[in-house]
């Protein structure tokens, strides 16, 4: 059984992670791309060695953050990982919200060398990037401002000779999964959370964290686009000052929430539960409900 835990920062992934690996001896794999990386712990909310209760994590600061790691190379690595878990009889759980990392390892989503980060166009921008894409690709439908995108579907292009946008794969599941959403109704109280978070994150180091890697000049993917990081290098540079940097952060992490609605929610089948933090026991008990009944439903098909 694989099961999928999925929401915005702050609202329990990682502790519903943890009791649904004791209660259904499983092992977790990281569902978040920022957190494939070494070092960048308390701006991308990652699980502590404490938290993690002697249970086994898997794909957690495997790249330095100079180190290249793609889509591409996460598809085939939890698929490598479910074989391996799978052959020792224990289920698993993947936490985290890249929803087109976790869609590319679950689905038939069809990926090649071409989905690899790509460093031929380093000398242009990603303007010029998109402007030679639309010139070339007439049916692309696609956020001009996402230089990784961008960049996948010109290269898409030039290797296929066909529009990404046409690419029909990813549309079947390869595994039974159960894809759990956390979030809360009262997305006011929701915002305030995340809002509270950022604040919980700048007062356990955030700062000296991402100054580590400034002072020591690293300008890397990951430092340069994950939120928490990219806003605290503009105030470094000195283009923004240290509270315009922290409204972004907030800012971006409450956009980038709203994004992983949209995304879930369309691409996926999920379950969304509300969570009270203060009585998640409740929340506990009410996916793992849900789980057994999607188990038992699943087994008197087959």
């Amino acid at each position: 059984m694989i099961i999928v835990i999925t929401g915005p920062t702050g609202v329990g992934k990682t502790k519903l992670s943890i009791e649904l690996a004791k209660i259904y001896n499983a092992e977790i794999i990281n569902g978040d791309s920022v957190q494939v990386y070494k070092g960048l712990d308390i701006g991308s909310a990652k699980v502590t060695d404490e938290e993690k209760e002697n249970i086994p994590h898997h794909l957690f600061d495997i790249r330095e953050v100079d180190q290249e790691y793609s889509i591409y190379d996460y598809q085939k690595d939890v698929r490598r990982l479910i074989d391996e878990i799978t052959k020792r009889n224990k289920n698993i759980i993947i936490v985290g919200g890249t929803g087109l990392y976790i869609k590319s390892a679950l689905y038939d989503y069809t990926l090649n060398d071409y989905d690899k980060n790509d460093n031929q166009y380093e000398d242009k921008s990603t303007e010029e990037l998109y402007q030679e894409l639309i010139s070339l690709d007439k049916d692309v439908i696609i956020d001009k401002h996402n230089r990784r995108r961008v960049v996948r579907a010109l290269n898409y292009y030039k290797n296929n000779g066909r529009s990404i946008s046409k690419n029909k794969s990813g549309n079947n599941l390869l595994y039974d999964a159960i894809f759990i959403g956390l979030t809360m109704s009262d997305r006011d109280a929701l915002y305030k959370r995340i809002n509270d978070r950022v604040d919980k994150m700048v007062e356990n180091g955030l700062i000296d964290e991402v100054k580590a890697f400034y002072d020591k000049n690293i300008h890397t993917k990951p430092l340069l686009s994950a939120i928490g990081y990219k806003e605290l290098y503009q105030y470094f540079d000195n283009k923004i000052s240290f509270e315009k940097a922290i409204e972004l952060i907030k800012r971006n992490s409450r956009r980038y929430a709203k994004r992983q609605y949209t995304f879930f929610n369309h691409q996926f089948d999920i379950k969304w539960f509300n969570v009270n933090i203060d009585t998640f026991d409740e929340t506990i008990n009410d996916v793992t409900e849900y789980i057994d009944k999607k188990e038992k439903d699943y087994i008197s098909r087959i």
